[in-house]
């Protein structure tokens, strides 16, 4: 038996399919190739933006004919999309021939469905409104065998009004630090030298357990594992970004020098109506005390563009932050209505041809002050952990620094999994270029 995994979203789902990998081999699937060849196939969603749901329903409905040539094809259809209202009712009328669906909550219940529909020849529909529990011990099947991704708390307590994950994630639980390091301490024993500590806001860690953890101590105990090299973490939220995290982390040698905060907006009257829970001068503070506290640090963000409401004056406040930040890259997007938030029933919706104005002024913005950044690392040696070959150009590998940038570089396969000294040549937007440091 074959499978085959399609993942939408973000790194939350990444480490869900990861984990439906695992369970899957378990019960004895092997990866399949292609669609064609495969028994079951999976689709783990995300409904951060319509597009993506819409995108989902498509190539699902592609599928009928593939089921037709052979009726036992289990089609599933999981992750955060079928957590909304109504879904499932929307899938089965879309797309009648898909046989599995299951939400964000029940994941460790893959195996017994899977059973359940070659028993009883039935579809089988399980979602369950948010997580009772957190199901430890769950195996994996990583896609990198020298990096991780470790989940350390689920759901989202934030609501800010343009956003449906805290409806799909449900409520805010965090896994006890025994749970987490162990976890680690075996990954490391299997060769990872990298790991990303995942949550919707990981500065919340800790605040659900019976025994006090903040995320400061929790980095601190990850930061001991001997043969670990390197901590990353996703993703912060600057209101819960306290001096006593910045003075941990300038102070723990595997925590990598990169900060990704996402600011969302620079007028202090739309970050009001988002509900994030700061002002603009409450992030400008946060972003002096973190560069003063580690000089040679990158800081990345998220912008939304276009927020109901948004004036010409709003926008041009985002702009000025972004002047004032000077973030080496950040991820831009125009506001969608998601149903079921607040922001989607807010008036004063801005037409799409203004939104996409105002996004490409913040694009051509930060493109260049990103240019102006990587261009001060021209003649640098920086610490590279090689990932992979390029995906343009097969005698060339890519990785990342410490402060998450992509280096690339004349080299081999051989050097994948490895860390190499840089010294860097050419600086591009997006990327840097090199040659090995010998």
């Amino acid at each position: 038996m074959k499978f085959l995994i399609t993942t939408f979203g973000c790194q939350a789902n990444e480490r869900d399919s990861e984990i439906m990998a695992g369970l899957l081999q378990k019960l004895g699937y092997k990866l399949a190739s292609t669609l064609e060849e495969a028994d079951l196939l999976l689709f783990n969603t995300c409904c951060v933006r319509e597009k993506a749901e819409n995108k989902v329903l498509s190539q699902v409905g592609g599928l009928k004919e593939l089921k037709v040539q052979n009726p036992n094809l289990i089609i599933g259809i999981c992750g955060c999309m079928v957590q909304q209202e109504k879904m499932i009712e929307k899938i089965r009328r879309r797309a009648p021939h898909v046989d599995l669906i299951f939400g964000t909550h029940n994941i460790h219940q893959l195996p017994d469905l899977i059973i359940e529909i070659q028993k009883m020849k039935q579809p089988q529909f399980q979602v369950l409104p948010d997580r009772t529990e957190i199901v430890e011990g769950l195996p994996s099947q990583r896609q990198v065998p020298f990096k991780a991704l470790v989940n350390i708390t689920y759901g989202c307590n934030n609501f800010c009004t343009y956003c449906i994950v805290p409806y799909v994630r449900g409520r805010e639980k965090s896994r006890t630090p025994e749970a987490i390091l162990a976890e680690i301490k075996k990954l490391v024993a299997d060769g990872v030298v990298e790991v990303i500590l995942l949550g919707q806001n990981v500065n919340a860690y800790g605040k659900t357990l019976e025994n006090a953890c903040s995320f400061a101590e929790l980095l601190k105990k990850v930061n001991d594992i001997p043969g670990l090299k390197r901590i990353r973490y996703l993703t912060s939220h600057p209101r819960d970004f306290q001096q006593e995290l910045i003075k941990t982390i300038s102070g723990l040698a595997k925590v990598c020098s990169h900060f990704h905060l996402p600011v969302q907006a620079g007028s202090n009257r739309i970050l009001q109506k988002m509900n994030r829970g700061y002002t603009r001068e409450n992030y400008l503070k946060l972003v002096a005390e973190i560069r003063r506290s580690i000089p040679e640090v990158s800081i990345t963000t998220d912008i939304i563009v276009g927020f109901p409401g948004e004036t010409e004056e709003d926008f041009q406040d985002t702009l000025n932050l972004v002047e004032e930040v000077r973030f080496d890259s950040a991820f831009t997007f125009l506001y969608s209505p998601r149903s079921g938030t607040p922001a989607a029933q807010m008036t004063e919706q801005i037409p799409l041809a203004r939104k996409k104005e105002r996004l490409q002024k913040l694009m051509n913005l930060q493109n260049k002050i990103s240019l102006e950044i990587n261009q001060t690392l021209k003649g640098q040696v920086l610490e590279v952990l090689v990932e992979g070959l390029s995906k343009k150009d097969k005698t060339m590998v890519e990785g990342r620094t410490r402060t998450n940038k992509i280096v690339l570089f004349a080299g081999s396969e051989e050097l994948i999994g490895r860390f190499v000294e840089i010294k860097i040549t050419t600086a591009q937007t997006w990327v840097l270029k090199g040659e090995l440091n010998t």
